[in-house]
């Protein structure tokens, strides 16, 4: 198998001479070129036509996100791993390049770590990403793809609460399936997005100004109402309980559960227990199988679950355990997940033939 072809972007001559030095380490991994400005990278990608690309958003030149937008519309498909520093602005810089497209993102590790020591974790951490955003590379044997069991076909439940779970290119895929919700919309939306601290509330206030409905980070003991969206603070699980008529957040610092924290399986367990046949869960791009276990419960439960297809996927690897598991009521491409969540919502909302 050829080796993945990796262009690297910083302006540190010291940052580009050892990353190049350390990726190059890595069996399955060949660093074809390193640039130092975004500038130079936009004219280096035709001609290297890199696999993936590491480009620190703070390039001297060009505007970061500039550079970022323009080699996603030159090449929508190239992934692209972000590099940037562990600052809130460095976190705000980080949600908005990836709601812009890039594919994941690593953080520079704080000055105070001896260079030696940091070095090897940032390079350990860009190949982790490296393996979430390419699939002709991986250091273990990739899970072998298998085509979809039979969509399901099940009588449908009115639907009260959708529950999204997401990962690796969330942010950008999120930003296009929430302006499909109008202020009307008749039920609450949970997201767990895998992100850290501080990265979760930026994201929710991007979402907010791309969407028609509020959206917000989820704190304890919020009631949900309809037509609101949040979204599960990092590094806490977010579930809900049931208080008389209303239904209210809770979140927990309980143990990882898929190496995560927030993680869709709490959240969806969670729902089918609360709202029974109820639920709509939808499982979106992302590397790993967070979700499957959740999406089995729902669907015991007699709810709904929709996947994103893989086509549209920055990595098929959530959905792709779902649909596998035969456990997918439809496979959607991301143009149409939105309108296909709210097409559920408001199909038998108000049916007499509804079950209920």
């Amino acid at each position: 198998m050829s080796p993945t072809r990796l262009l690297i972007v910083d302006d540190s001559v010291v940052i580009r001479r050892d990353l190049t030095t350390a990726l190059s380490r890595e069996p399955g991994l060949e660093v074809v070129g390193a640039a130092p400005s975004g500038r130079v990278a936009l004219m280096k990608i035709p001609l290297l036509h890199p696999d993936v690309v590491v480009l620190d958003i703070e390039m001297p030149d060009m505007d970061e996100l500039e550079t970022l937008a323009t080699m996603r519309q030159a090449w929508p498909k190239l992934p692209i791993i972000i590099l940037n520093v562990p600052t809130t602005r460095g976190a705000a810089a980080t949600v908005d390049a990836l709601t812009l497209g890039a594919s994941s993102y690593a953080m520079k590790p704080d000055a105070a770590v001896p260079a030696p020591q940091a070095l090897a974790s940032l390079a350990e951490e860009i190949v982790s990403r490296i393996e979430q955003c390419c699939p002709g590379f991986s250091r273990e044997q990739r899970v072998a793809r298998t085509p979809a069991h039979g969509l399901l076909t099940r009588a449908r439940h009115r639907i009260d609460i959708v529950a999204i779970g997401v990962s690796t290119g969330g942010p950008q895929a999120l930003m296009d399936v929430m302006p499909a919700f109008t202020i009307d919309f008749p039920v609450p939306i949970l997201i767990v997005q895998h992100m850290p601290p501080v990265f979760t509330k930026l994201l929710a206030e991007r979402l907010a100004a791309k969407a028609s409905i509020p959206v917000g980070e989820g704190m304890l003991y919020q009631t949900l109402a309809p037509g609101h969206a949040w979204v599960a603070p990092g590094d806490f699980h977010m579930t809900v309980e049931r208080d008389g008529d209303e239904v209210r957040l809770l979140t927990d610092r309980s143990a990882l559960e898929n190496s995560c924290r927030p993680a869709a399986d709490v959240l969806f367990r969670s729902l089918a227990q609360v709202y029974g046949p109820h639920v709509l869960a939808v499982v979106m791009t992302g590397m790993g199988q967070d979700g499957l276990h959740g999406c089995e419960q729902v669907h015991a439960a007699g709810g709904q679950v929709i996947v994103q297809d893989e086509a549209s996927s920055v990595v098929w690897g959530m959905p792709g355990f779902v649909a596998r598991a035969g456990l997918a009521d439809k496979v959607v491409p991301l143009k149409d997940l939105g309108a296909e969540i709210v097409d559920r919502v408001w199909r038998h909302r108000y049916s007499a033939r509804a079950a209920v």
